[in-house]
C-alpha cells in the first residue's frame, strides 16, 4: 500500500497490477478478474471512450445493474480525467430523467435490460447524444443511432492517452438515496476515494488477506469506495454480489470466500430472523460492518461466529467514525471520530450543544478533498450543506463524556408529538424487539392536535400471528409512553431503492388508510 493519496485512481491500478499482477482484484459470480486483467481490460475501454469523445471532466451516465462492465468503466473514465455517473437502477419516468440531465452527460451506458425505462425518457434527456448497450438481450430496435453495443467501444486500437490526472479532480458522481426529496449527485475526487479507502481499512483493521464482500449496487458508497478502493489499496480481492438477497446471503459470502461483510439498516435483522441452520457458521467471515448494530447483536455474534462493528457514514463524508475494536463495546454508539475530521453537534442556530444533549452533527476535514465537492450543478444546495465552513450532516447525535457518538435519527425523520422530539430510529429498534416482526418504518402523520402523531408500517415475519393491539402492548413494555405510535398499519413489505432504505416519503404520503390500527380509536385506547 502506498503512503502517498496524492494521486489518481488509474496511477494506483497500475502500480498494483505492476507489484501482484496475478492476485485477484474483483471476484464475483461470473468470474475473477485479476490486477492486470482488470488494468488491461480498463485501459482498453478507456481508448475506446476516448476514441468516442469522452475527454476530461466529462461526466458519463451508467444505468447498470453490477457487473464487471460497470467497475472497468469506472476506472477507465477515471484514467481519462473523466467522472462515472452512476445512476439508481430503480428510477423510471422524470426520475431517471431528472438524474440523467442533471450531470450533463452528453455519453451514456445503458444494459439491455433496463433499455425500456430508457426509451421511455429518451426523449427528455437533453445532452445525450450516444448510447452504447451492455448484455445480450433484445434491445427492442433500440440499435442503430445513436445506440451502439459497449463493446465497439473497446477495439483496443488506440494508443490509451495518460492525461495528468489530479488528485482532487473528480472521478465519481453518486447520488443520494433520495428518500426524503429529490436526489443530488454528490461530486467525488479521486483523493476521497484513496485517503477514505486508507481511513477505512485503519479504522476496520483490515489485512492484505481479506476478501471484502458487498452485495449492494456499485452506485453506492459502500460498493465503490468502501469495498473496491480499499481492496485496491491493500492489494486484496473485492468480492462483489449481484444483489442483496436474504435467502442466498450466506451462501454467496461461502461461494466468494469473504472475510469482512458489510450490512446496512434492516439487512442484519432480516439476517437474523432467518431460521437457525447447521451451516451459520459455516463460513470464512470475520467480521461485519454497518450500521445501526441491533440489541440483538451478542446472540448474532455467537451464532454466526463473527464480530460485528457499527461505523457512521455517509455519501458526502464517507466513513467518518469506527467503534474502537480493542475497548470495550458502547451499544448504541457508532464509535469516535476518525482522524483527519473536525466535528461539533450544534443546535438550530448553529451553536454547540452540551456533551450529553442531542444536536445536528457537523463535520469539516483537515486534509483537502476528504469530503464531497459538493453537489453537481446545484450550487444552493452545495451552500446550504456548508454553511459556516462546517458540513451539514442532517444527522441528530449526542456525545458521551469520553468523545463516543450516539446517532439519534435524521434531522428529517423525527416525529414532533405533544413537545417530544421523537426519534423515529429509537421506535423502529423499540418495535423490531419483538420476534414476529421482520422489519418496520416509522414516521409522522398529520395529528389533529397540530404537530404530529406516530405511525408505524410494519412487516411481520412469515407465519406470523401478531394483533396490532398486542405489538402495541409490546412497544408500552418497551419504550417511553409518548414513543407507542399511536397508528398501526401491517405491510407484505416496505418501499425501498436498491440499497434497502425505506423511502418513508411513499409510506408519509398514504398516511392513515382504511385498515390502519389506530391506538386511541381501540377498546380502552387512549393517548
Amino acid at each position: 500500500m502506498t503512503d502517498d493519496f496524492c494521486t489518481s485512481l488509474g496511477d494506483e491500478l497500475r502500480r498494483a497490477a505492476a507489484e501482484v499482477p496475478e492476485q485477484t482484484f474483483i471476484r464475483m459470480a461470473a468470474g475473477e478478474w485479476t490486477y492486470r486483467q482488470f488494468n488491461d481490460e480498463s485501459d482498453r475501454l478507456a481508448a475506446g471512450l476516448h476514441a468516442q469523445g469522452v475527454r476530461r471532466g466529462d461526466n458519463v451516465s451508467l444505468l447498470l445493474p453490477n457487473c464487471i462492465e460497470l467497475a472497468l468503466l469506472w476506472f477507465a473514465l477515471a484514467k481519462l480525467g473523466a467522472a462515472a455517473a452512476p445512476v439508481n437502477t430503480s428510477f423510471r419516468g422524470a426520475v431517471l430523467a431528472d438524474a440523467v440531465n442533471l450531470v450533463e452527460s452528453r455519453l451514456a451506458v445503458v444494459h439491455a435490460e433496463l433499455l425500456e425505462p430508457w426509451q421511455q425518457i429518451r426523449a427528455e434527456l437533453a445532452g445525450i447524444a450516444q448510447v452504447f448497450v451492455l448484455g445480450t438481450g433484445p434491445v427492442a430496435g433500440a440499435v442503430g443511432a445513436p445506440y451502439e453495443r459497449l463493446r465497439s467501444v473497446a477495439p483496443g486500437s488506440e494508443t490509451l492517452p495518460r492525461p495528468d490526472v489530479g488528485f482532487d479532480e473528480r472521478c465519481l458522481l453518486l447520488y443520494t438515496s433520495g428518500t426524503t426529496g429529490r436526489s443530488k449527485a454528490a461530486m467525488i475526487a479521486h483523493r476521497y476515494v484513496l485517503a477514505q479507502a486508507r481511513g477505512f481499512i485503519k479504522g476496520l483493521e483490515l489485512r492484505p488477506d481479506d476478501v471484502l464482500y458487498c452485495p449492494y449496487p456499485m452506485f453506492h458508497l459502500d460498493a465503490t469506495v468502501l469495498t473496491i478502493a480499499p481492496a485496491l489499496l491493500l492489494r486484496g480481492v473485492a468480492a462483489l454480489g449481484e444483489r442483496f438477497s436474504v435467502s442466498r446471503y450466506w451462501d454467496e459470502v461461502r461461494a466468494l470466500q469473504a472475510t469482512v461483510f458489510d450490512f446496512m439498516g434492516a439487512t442484519i435483522t432480516m439476517l437474523w430472523k432467518q431460521a437457525p441452520s447447521p451451516g451459520d457458521r459455516n463460513h470464512r467471515a470475520r467480521l461485519g460492518w454497518g450500521v445501526p448494530l441491533p440489541s440483538f447483536t451478542p446472540e448474532f455474534e455467537a451464532r454466526f461466529g463473527c464480530r460485528l462493528v457499527e461505523l457512521y457514514g455517509s455519501t458526502e463524508v464517507g466513513a467518518a467514525m469506527f467503534t474502537p475494536l480493542h475497548a470495550p463495546r458502547r451499544m448504541g454508539s457508532c464509535g469516535t471520530l476518525a482522524a483527519g475530521f473536525t466535528a461539533r453537534l450544534a443546535d438550530a442556530q448553529g451553536f454547540e450543544v452540551p456533551r450529553g444533549q442531542v444536536g445536528e452533527l457537523l463535520i469539516r476535514p483537515e486534509q483537502p478533498a476528504l469530503l464531497t465537492q459538493g453537489y453537481y450543478g446545484m450550487p444552493e444546495a452545495t451552500l446550504a450543506a456548508f454553511k459556516d465552513l462546517w458540513f451539514h450532516t442532517g444527522d441528530m447525535m449526542r456525545q458521551d463524556e469520553d468523545g463516543y457518538m450516539y446517532f439519534v435519527g435524521r434531522s428529517k425523520d423525527m416525529v414532533r408529538r405533544r413537545g417530544e422530539n421523537i426519534s423515529s430510529a429509537e421506535v423502529e429498534m423499540g418495535i423490531e424487539t419483538h420476534p414476529e416482526v421482520l422489519e418496520c418504518a416509522v414516521y409522522g402523520v398529520p395529528s389533529e392536535f397540530t404537530e404530529e402523531e406516530v405511525m408505524a408500517s410494519v412487516v411481520l415475519r412469515p407465519g406470523a400471528t401478531l394483533t396490532a393491539a398486542g405489538l402495541a402492548a409490546h412497544c408500552a413494555e418497551h419504550m417511553a409512553r409518548f414513543m407507542v405510535p399511536r397508528y398501526l398499519r401491517f405491510l407484505p413489505a416496505l418501499p425501498k431503492t436498491p440499497t434497502d432504505k425505506v423511502e418513508k416519503f411513499r409510506l408519509k404520503d398514504e398516511g392513515v388508510v382504511p385498515g390502519t390500527w389506530d391506538r386511541e380509536a381501540a377498546p380502552g385506547g387512549s393517548g
